[in-house]
């Protein structure tokens, strides 16, 4: 037979009061657990929905700097970019191509307008006609008053023979050697001299008003002419279209020894040392940008220091068109048309409450934020200031250290409590 164990078993008794005690000391196990897991129990039952970690991003609320600034992405373009215009109809010989280097003043194209050459030839004939006029009226001029001159000169004789001829009967008539008609006859003669005299005078001082008018007229119309000349040689010289800038042909508008008519558009020149970057900005961000604003620049690894120049008055498909302008020596190797990277920034300040930005502040709206306190987001009323390309400003609502959900917020459906569950 096989022993069993029944020779070894011995019946062990429980003192009564020691039992008590693992009973009360159970119990009170129990009711710690109770009081410590309740409020989670309660928070977790108070909770309209449940949403994984893994879905949500969190940020902390701090106070610290606030730099209120826009990034975008823009391209290089030509600030000085003129296109030039035929100024006459005519045949075009072009004397460059599109991507040309060219200087201020090189001629680029030259048009050959046989209509304006010959206006030009037309008008110089007038004006060495005029010329002569004017000389001509000049030496007339001279000539009539010489013969004025010597009319008046030979008055002057005669009114002071006559004078003299009048003492002298009126002496001999007081001596009796003549009589009392000759001495009138003597007197009509003076009389008569002195009015010649007069007249002379009168003559020569009216005669040489109207021979400076005359040539004052001649020369007034010979200037007008020259300067109807002088605007025909500048229009014939704009034949020959030079550059207004140093730079770099841009387009060519028009083909080899084509015609053109007047005004016709013929190419662009493109200034390389006047680039800024044109850049399109969202239109909720655009109300606080103004000119003069400091940007930063970069791109190839490198970075300039820029200003907003121009902002577009118009909005177009949400969006404002700026140009920011290179600030101190110029960018060297940069194409038109380059991407580049701009921060504008629109305001600094210190000591400012902020969270970093999120998908919340779009859902909804700046109102509201859900803040996590033991694992369950409770939506807050906030109320939210400016906006960074990284950061919110806070003004009401949060404080330092509030742990907030930045982005999948959506997945609460707007509930006031949610649980976040691992």
């Amino acid at each position: 037979m096989i022993r069993d164990t029944s020779a070894t078993d011995r019946l062990i008794e429980v003192n009564p009061k020691r039992r008590r005690m693992l009973w009360i000391g159970g119990v009170i196990v129990f009711l710690v657990l109770v009081a410590l897991v309740l409020p989670s129990i309660r928070r977790m039952l108070s909770a309209q929905s449940s949403v994984s970690v893994s879905r949500l991003s969190f940020a902390t609320v701090q106070r610290g700097s606030f730099v209120n600034d826009i990034a975008a992405d823009g391209r290089v373009v030509a600030a000085v970019r003129p296109t030039l215009y035929a100024n006459s109809q005519g045949q075009v010989s072009l004397r460059v191509h599109a991507g040309d280097s060219v200087k201020k003043g090189q001629v680029m194209a030259v048009i050959d307008s046989p209509e304006l050459n010959n206006k030009l030839a037309q008008e110089k004939s007038q004006l060495d006609a005029m010329e002569v006029d004017y000389q001509r009226a000049r030496i007339d001029a001279r000539k009539q008053r010489g013969a004025l001159k010597q009319a008046f000169e030979i008055a002057q004789i005669d009114a002071k023979s006559a004078r003299r001829d009048y003492q002298r009967y009126l002496q001999a008539f007081h001596n009796g050697a003549y009589s009392k008609s000759d001495v009138d006859r003597a007197q009509d003669k003076l009389e008569k001299a002195e009015i010649e005299l007069q007249n002379a005078r009168s003559n020569l001082n009216l005669d040489n008003d109207s021979l400076d008018f005359n040539i004052k007229a001649k020369k007034l119309a010979h200037d007008r002419q020259q300067l109807l000349v002088k605007d025909y040689e500048r229009q014939v010289d704009e034949l020959h279209v030079r550059s207004p800038v140093n730079g770099q042909i841009g387009q060519l508008f028009v083909a080899p020894r084509a015609t053109v008519a007047r005004d016709a558009k013929l190419l662009s020149v493109i200034d390389l040392s006047a680039l800024e970057v044109q850049v399109k900005v969202p239109e909720s961000f655009a109300r606080d940008l103004g000119v003069g604003m400091p940007a930063q620049i970069s791109g190839n690894g490198n970075q300039w220091q820029g200003k907003v120049s121009a902002i577009s008055p118009e909005v177009v498909g949400g969006e404002v068109a700026a140009r920011v302008r290179f600030q101190g020596k110029k960018p060297e190797n940069l194409r038109q048309n380059q991407r580049l990277s701009v921060r504008i920034v629109l305001d600094k300040r210190e000591n400012v409450l902020t969270v970093a930005r999120g998908s919340f502040v779009d859902e909804s709206g700046g109102r509201y934020a859900y803040v996590v306190h033991d694992g369950i987001a409770v939506k807050t009323p906030i109320r939210v200031g400016a906006s960074s390309i990284d950061k919110v400003e806070i003004l009401q609502g949060l404080k330092v250290g509030d742990k907030v959900v930045i982005s999948g917020t959506d997945n609460f459906n707007g509930a006031d409590r949610v649980t976040i569950s691992d």
